[in-house]
């Protein structure tokens, strides 16, 4: 059975973009992007809205990475090479491979999906991330603390609810970013 890990990089008031939308703050150096790699290769399928796949699907084009780094090169086969399930009542069609629109959330569907997979599953995204916590779905939680506090914006984790969390792990990384790692008690 797979778990469902909810993953973002967050402002250190927990926020994955400010109030202007922008979230070029928790851009990755080469050693945050490496921990975003190894994460994401145990990743089977990765559940966006379609703002997140919106932003995500720039990962499916080769044309800007011919002069990145390898560790983003990699990023982008990692991405290429799972599922993608889109959440969307307004998306008319997918551009990227290995990926499918579901009109409404089904949290039994997800469910469903996560008994039946050998590998584990990520959820992305502010509004469809509160909706997996708010059903119970999300077993774990990884998230990459940026050093800086942008004092508003969309909100990293749901608002409203409370979660009991189980510290698995944590990191420091040079850049002054700090992961960490949950799981989520289900009380």
């Amino acid at each position: 059975m797979g778990r469902l890990i909810y993953a973002a990089n967050t402002s250190l008031d927990g926020y994955l973009e400010d109030e202007a939308g922008s979230f070029d703050w928790s851009v990755p150096d080469d050693e945050a992007h490496a921990f975003w790699n190894e994460h994401e290769r145990r990743i089977g399928t990765s559940l966006y809205g379609r703002r997140m796949y919106e932003t995500m699907k720039v990962w499916e084009d080769d044309d800007w990475l011919a002069g990145e780094p390898a560790v983003v090169r990699d990023y982008a086969t990692i991405w290429r090479d799972t599922d993608k399930v889109v959440y969307s009542s307004t998306l008319e069609a997918v551009s990227t491979a290995r990926t499918r629109i579901e009109r409404r959330f089904d949290p039994e569907a997800v469910r469903r999906l996560k008994e039946g997979s050998d590998a584990d599953l990520s959820v992305g995204g502010a509004t469809l991330g509160a909706e997996a916590f708010r059903h119970g779905l999300v077993d774990e939680c990884v998230l990459l603390l940026c050093p800086v506090v942008v004092g508003g914006g969309r909100p990293a984790l749901p608002r409203g609810l409370r979660l009991d969390l189980e510290l698995l792990d944590h990191r420091r990384f040079d850049n002054g970013v700090v992961g960490v790692h949950h799981a989520v008690r289900q009380v």
